[in-house]
């Protein structure tokens, strides 16, 4: 009985022992054919821009094509559902932003739970974005802004890329904060709201720095404030929109990487290490810096855990605010 034992003992060590060496040795190989990176926003928009420069720099570093694959629609959560159904096996990537977890909130029904369903690989970025009116708006200030739409309640329109993404919850806060009540008015993508803020179709907007900063050169577009804390590097001139008269108002941009829970661990921190490579790159940072954005890199746990306070901040502003998507 005891030689039994024994023999179950050593064959059982000789298992896990093989399960260790296999584990290792597919996160040495991974990946074997190309990724696939799906950024749930439209084509050219302020998430679209910074995840395709990390595509494109992490195909070089991994010696496999990083395929963008852009699903936008319902607020990110078209493509974000389609990668909670993908294989946990570290060929799918989500560019995840503010939205990933606004949804939550937003939508009454979703398909999949931002905490529970992906496992969080890295931060990779963070940046504001501007509070932008059309130039036929007969205003030059965030005060100003206030005080027409307190004039005027219900009467300035806003225009977003859709329900529940980070425009639309940024000008909620704004609106909540400020105790005016703007016109909601979403779009399918930043290039269709951009190209009704141009046209005066709409007059205010909340739009990525990327996206809007050639037509604020051009003089199509006035900036009025940043969303983040700070002045962006990009825009010295331009206040916060907490500076500008609303104490305590912070939004900022956030991207990060996460995977289809249940994938490896050894996949998961091959990928993290690969990222925050990609993000001390000179080329994409300076690449960073020129669209109004920081590379960021940080540990699985630790982005983890952000997108679990993001969730908190965001799903309590959602409910407060009363905005709801059926």
């Amino acid at each position: 009985m005891q030689t039994t034992l024994l023999k179950l003992g050593g064959l059982l060590a000789v298992a896990t022992a093989l399960n260790v060496v296999a584990e290792g040795a597919g996160a040495q190989s991974y990946p074997t054919r190309p990724i696939r990176m799906i950024i749930p926003f439209s084509p050219g928009g302020s998430v679209d821009v910074p995840g395709r420069i990390v595509a494109r720099k992490l195909s070089d570093f991994f010696g496999q094509q990083v395929i963008v694959d852009p699903r936008p629609g319902a607020g990110s959560t078209i493509g974000t559902e389609a990668a909670a159904r993908a294989p946990a096996d570290g060929y799918t990537l989500l560019l995840t932003a503010p939205a990933f977890v606004i949804s939550a909130g937003l939508y009454k029904k979703l398909a999949y739970d931002p905490l529970t369903d992906f496992a969080a690989v890295t931060r990779v970025g963070d940046g504001p974005c501007l509070l932008v009116v059309h130039p036929s708006l007969p205003v030059k200030s965030v005060k100003q802004l206030i005080a027409l739409a307190k004039a005027q309640p219900g009467q300035i329109n806003f225009g977003t890329p859709g329900n529940g993404t980070s425009p639309h919850l940024f000008g909620m806060l704004f609106m909540s904060m400020t105790k005016t009540n703007m016109t909601h008015i979403p779009y399918r993508g930043s290039g269709p709201v951009t190209t009704e803020l141009i046209s005066g179709q709409v007059s205010v907007g909340f739009p990525g720095i990327a996206t809007v900063l050639p037509h604020i050169k051009m003089g199509r577009l006035r900036a009025l404030a940043v969303t983040s804390a700070h002045r962006s590097p990009q825009m010295p001139d331009v206040p916060s929109i907490a500076e500008a008269g609303v104490p305590g108002y912070e939004a900022a941009l956030w991207l990060g990487v996460v995977v289809p829970q249940g994938t490896p661990k050894p996949i998961i921190d091959t990928l993290n290490m690969e990222i925050n490579k990609v993000l001390q790159s000179p080329d994409v940072r300076s690449g960073y810096v020129s669209i109004g954005f920081d590379a960021a890199g940080s540990t699985s746990d630790a982005f983890g855990a952000f997108i679990k306070s993001e969730y908190s901040k965001w799903v309590k502003i959602v409910r407060e605010s009363g905005a709801q998507v059926n």
